[in-house]
């Protein structure tokens, strides 16, 4: 009880810490801020944090959890000066709405496993929302939110509907049907019909993804990482030879490209995250 009561002890320090940079005597930087300007710096510590956790190192998710709080404090204190809302008020919203969300373990409504959690948790947000999961049933996906995250997410609620393939080998069909859609619009000119058929060709591939327990959003940023740790590798090799990529073949290019991924893979192995398996979806109540 003594830890709970601590940390409840230092939030409220905190919140007075957060008012008083605010203030008549506080920072001038701190006082210029709104909820706009502040949005950027929200993205950069969720991207912060999200790094720490990749990399599994808790003592900067620690760190990084402090920065990403002190946002929601930013956040609270401006809202509380505009007679909006304050940091009480945030947390007692919390409270309800994990209380109303949970009826499985603060009431005696059960639900039997952890599918039927979600649907629940997707189906009471959308009731929240007022729209009895009609309007929006998907939960309103923030429009800001990466188009991959946004397409699984989708893809997420709507199976908690009953709308979704049995399996992965349906899945695969699927892509292989919208691949041959696109090939046979993509020589026609036609920007807007080949866009719509490449996004469905994503969007099939996404829903693989959720089959195979892979987040599509985080898979493609390690493709872009190896890429460029690949070609920042080639790039070094050819100034060692005192070639440029336009006096390099393309063969060439394919060699070195060849001779990256190997030594990059035998250098990965060696780290202490080499070894844990590839990136798992966690099923999401957002």
């Amino acid at each position: 009880m003594k830890k709970k009561q601590d940390a409840g002890k230092r939030f409220a320090e905190l919140t007075g810490i957060m008012a008083r940079l605010r203030g008549d005597d506080g920072c001038p930087w701190d006082k210029e801020q709104t909820h706009t300007s502040l949005k950027r710096f929200l993205l950069e510590e969720t991207y912060e944090l999200l790094e720490a956790i990749e990399k599994n190192q808790t003592e900067d998710m620690a760190e990084e959890l402090g920065d990403l709080l002190l946002q929601i404090l930013f956040h609270c204190q401006i809202a509380s000066e505009q007679g909006h809302f304050n940091a009480e008020q945030v947390l007692l919203r919390l409270k309800d709405k994990l209380i109303r969300r949970h009826p499985h373990v603060f009431s005696d409504h059960h639900l039997p496993d952890s599918k039927a959690v979600l649907q629940h948790w997707v189906r009471a947000k959308a009731k929240e929302k007022g729209t009895d999961g009609e309007t929006h049933p998907l939960g309103d996906l923030p429009k800001a939110m990466p188009a991959l995250a946004a397409a699984q997410r989708a893809g997420e609620r709507a199976s908690h509907f009953g709308l979704d393939w049995p399996g992965p080998d349906q899945v695969w069909v699927k892509i292989e049907e919208e691949l041959g859609e696109l090939k046979s619009v993509a020589s026609s000119h036609h920007k807007g019909r080949i866009a719509e058929e490449m996004g469905d060709v994503f969007f099939s591939l996404v829903n693989l993804c959720r089959f195979l327990d892979i987040e599509a959003e985080e898979s493609l940023t390690q493709c872009v990482n190896r890429f460029a740790q690949r070609f920042s590798y080639i790039q070094k090799q050819l100034q060692e030879r005192g070639k440029s990529f336009a006096g390099t073949s393309l063969e060439e290019l394919d060699g070195i490209w060849e001779e990256a991924k190997k030594r990059l893979s035998q250098k990965n192995l060696g780290s202490p995250h080499s070894s844990k398996p590839a990136i798992k979806k966690r099923p999401t109540k957002s």
